[in-house]
């Protein structure tokens, strides 16, 4: 949406920006003009894909809304507005009316991802918000002429506007106050420790509805299994409940699932021994290194960002996404945000306490939106196929982040390994969701698990690219989040070549990091500031394979140094750094 002076050159362009955005939603078209303010929608039909297209609006059409994303609990919130009248079946029509009967102070009920612009014709005042994590993009910028942009991606807005920020999570904008002010407080924002002791039950309970939850749908859908955990525990949970679902009785009660690897990468192993195990419908997917690589510059393009980890993991899963959406499928469900919040990385072994086991979680999460959830999100929007992601459900986060840290710090000494109190949850003789050795297998990241000659390759690609005098003049061409590594570099030259303003480079954050740690967690261990990578294969004498290497010992596969990560150490410097997420 944006709002300035009316002319006929203003509807001409929002529809030529709206254009930049259609693969995220290439099902339908809308557009909403009332006066100088202009809605454009493109739509990804999922709920309701006969009825509800976009803009969508009350009942006498002075509050217009488009909305990128899902409210889950749409249901219930209509059952509470009995004196409205809904004309679609449409789960985001309910925003329109809420506002109607609350004012801007709704936000809060809703149950799901999320980013909307909402305009209240009756005094031309408009609002938009982004979900509390940040799962669905949002992106807000300003005109030199006076105009107020949102779009859920950059892509939208880097013409138009001078300035433009990631719109940060949890937060919602008002054009009556002119600020951004943040709706989502729960209690883990203080960063305070817990002392609630672990129930493992309420663990699995919790999480087992945060995935049903998700099989809201009215079209095909699968599971990305990659065979570690986080994934396989989210297949295990669906293919247990699905029967009961409404989708089974509309598509079937055959679960599909979908693998992405180099031929003979971990993943596609461990992948295939789970879906066997649960019984599934299971694609597996390859890849070459070089079509990695051909598809790069497509991939910075869409994803909008130079952070090398995330470009390592989204080119697979953008390469995924195409072959999966070709298959007829238009939604998935995945395992992101588990390692933020029970600390899974491999780095965490190296948590000095609780204390700081814990911050670093609270740190992982509030930056979610500029790693994992911006690649999710964008990496399957490339080809019109929506990502949800149950572990980052509000209820499920309150409850695993409300218990006392000390349960999920790594002990050897009395057998837990990293994400003990998860796998703990779901470990269960009598109706076992996955077999022990699949339950207890260590974590690869994405980017190592779908083939480890991948990342080796992309190093050899930038250093083809990328030469000795272009680093030692990095700092002059790039001072700001200077590039360290020639495959930093050379990421850095596809962004700027897409989104050359000072604004765009400003929404990727930088700073030091060792196997996807923040800056803060790098200080936990001494020999880490001198081989910074992000690579989870960087994290020293922490992975099985490692245990019996001297710690002293640096992988092979580690930079000398590389940029990645930085998260920032406060929320409440999150709306001064942030950026992405809706269809608008």
């Amino acid at each position: 949406m944006h709002n300035r002076g009316m002319n006929a050159m203003s509807r001409a362009q929002t529809e030529f920006l709206r254009a930049r955005l259609r693969h995220r939603g290439p099902d339908w078209s809308g557009i909403h003009t009332y006066q100088d303010c202009y809605l454009a929608h493109q739509r990804l039909a999922i709920v309701d894909p006969t009825s509800g297209d976009q803009p969508l609006y009350n009942e006498d059409k002075s509050v217009v809304v488009t909305v990128n994303g899902e409210i889950y609990n749409h249901e219930e919130l209509k059952a509470n507005l009995k004196s409205h009248q809904f004309q679609t079946g449409s789960d985001c029509e309910v925003i329109a009316h809420l506002y109607e009967e609350y004012g801007e102070e709704f936000v809060d009920m809703l149950d799901g991802m999320f980013s909307f612009v909402l305009l209240d014709t009756r005094d031309k005042s408009f609002i938009a918000a982004r979900d509390a994590i940040g799962i669905c993009p949002l992106y807000m910028g300003w005109g030199l002429d006076g105009s107020v942009w949102f779009s859920s991606e950059m892509k939208a807005l880097s013409d138009d506007c001078e300035r433009f920020i990631s719109f940060p999570p949890g937060h919602l904008y008002s054009s009556k106050t002119g600020d951004l002010r943040r709706w989502y407080n729960p209690p883990w924002f203080s960063e305070s420790i817990p002392s609630t002791p672990y129930n493992p039950l309420l663990i699995r309970e919790s999480f087992e509805k945060a995935v049903i939850k998700r099989l809201m749908t009215d079209v095909p859908f699968g599971v990305l299994l990659s065979g570690g955990l986080d994934s396989s525990l989210v297949a295990s949970v669906v293919s247990r409940h699905l029967a009961e679902t409404k989708v089974a009785r509309q598509w079937g009660n055959q679960l599909h699932t979908f693998c992405i690897g180099l031929k003979g990468s971990p993943d596609l192993k461990a992948a295939k021994e789970v879906a066997d195990y649960l019984g599934t419908v299971h694609h597996e997917l390859h890849f070459t290194v070089q079509e990695g690589i051909d598809a790069l510059e497509e991939v910075i393009y869409h994803i909008e960002t130079y952070d090398v980890t995330t470009i390592r993991a989204s080119t697979p899963m953008f390469l995924m996404s195409r072959k999966i959406k070709s298959l007829g499928v238009k939604m998935v469900l995945s395992g992101e945000g588990s390692d933020e919040i029970f600390g899974g990385y491999l780095y965490f072994h190296k948590a000095p306490n609780k204390k700081e086991f814990h911050e670093e979680t609270c740190r992982k999460i509030k930056a979610l939106h500029l790693y994992d959830c911006l690649r999710a999100n964008k990496s399957t929007s490339a080809w019109g196929l929506e990502a949800r992601v149950p572990f980052l459900d509000k209820n499920f986060i309150n409850v695993a982040m409300d218990i006392d840290p000390e349960y999920k710090m790594i002990r050897r000494d009395l057998g837990r390994i990293e994400k003990w109190v998860l796998r703990n949850a779901f470990d269960d003789d009598e109706k076992p969701y996955l077999p022990k050795h699949i339950l207890y297998r260590q974590k690869e990241q994405f980017s190592d698990g779908v083939g480890y000659s991948w990342i080796d390759g992309l190093k050899d690609h930038a250093s083809e690219h990328v030469s000795d005098s272009m680093m030692m003049n990095a700092s002059f061409v790039y001072p700001e989040n200077t590039p360290t590594t020639k495959e930093a570099y050379y990421y850095r030259t596809v962004f700027e070549k897409f989104y050359p303003k000072n604004a765009a480079r400003s929404t990727v954050p930088g700073g030091p990091s060792v196997a996807c740690s923040t800056a803060k967690a790098v200080e936990w261990d001494a020999a880490w500031s001198k081989h910074l990578d992000p690579s989870g294969r960087a994290a020293l004498g922490v992975h099985d394979a490692a245990y019996e290497d001297s710690l002293e010992k640096a992988p092979a596969s580690a930079d000398p140094v590389s940029e990645s990560v930085f998260r920032p150490a406060h929320g409440e410097s999150l709306a001064k750094t942030v950026a992405p997420a809706a269809a608008v």
